[in-house]
């Protein structure tokens, strides 16, 4: 579990088809490797992966087939990519709650300077798309970030990007067309997987859906849920 917080950055290095390494300069060398351990986690472009082996500048780790078809991984080669170890108990949270199992991979279509921020507008795949709304949680190359706007599908979203993220993290080496590594909400995944199938309850041994749980979502409306006790 991660919370989206970038520590540093590194350079990225395929080693075979089943292995990276990860080279940070010494100032992110020495947040990362402080209590390091072989086994451990790091979030790496919001990638989590496992440490094999620890090198004085940096880190090996493996990478199974399904977390390389699934991001930006496919086709990195000396790539600069986010970094953050894993969450320790009683850390603080400042981000989100982040996996870092990528759901998708997204495209940066534009990024604007603004007085205070930037504005970096993304196209969403489906599979990221249905989890997406305005005010709600992304992760953005292993950074938490806020959807500022969206469209109705979530096919397209814009993010705010204060200058401090924007410099200390990889998003000021994207351009137009560049890949991203995408995550949603990990609760907006539980509330869709609850509204569809509705709340099982159990008769014997078979599992059925309650009858005050919609059974779409076309079916969640106002009277809905004020039929069945909410206000």
């Amino acid at each position: 579990m991660f919370t989206g917080l970038i520590q540093g950055l590194g350079t990225l290095q395929p080693l075979a088809t089943d292995k990276v390494q990860v080279t940070c300069s010494r100032h992110t060398a020495e947040l990362i490797l402080l209590d390091l351990a072989l086994g451990d986690s790091v979030a790496v472009d919001g990638i989590c992966l496992t440490v094999v082996e620890i090198l004085p500048q940096g880190f090996i780790a493996v990478v199974s087939p399904e977390t390389r078809d699934r991001s930006t991984l496919s086709s990195a080669n000396h790539r600069i990519v986010n970094l953050e170890t894993s969450l320790r108990v009683g850390s603080k949270l400042g981000g989100h709650f982040v996996t870092g199992h990528v759901d998708g991979i997204g495209q940066l279509e534009s990024a604007v300077e603004t007085s205070t921020s930037w504005e970096m507008t993304f196209a969403a795949p489906p599979t990221v798309a249905r989890h997406i709304i305005s005010k709600g949680s992304i992760a953005i190359n292993g950074i938490s970030l806020t959807v500022a706007t969206c469209n109705e599908d979530g096919s397209q979203f814009t993010v705010a990007v204060i200058p401090h993220t924007y410099r200390e993290t990889n998003l000021h080496h994207l351009q137009p067309g560049s890949l991203v590594n995408l995550e949603g909400d990990i609760l907006g995944k539980y509330v869709e997987k609850f509204l569809r199938g509705g709340l099982p309850t159990t008769r014997g041994d078979r599992w059925q859906s309650s009858p005050n749980q919609p059974q779409s979502l076309e079916q969640l409306t106002p009277s809905f849920l004020a039929e069945h006790g909410y206000s």
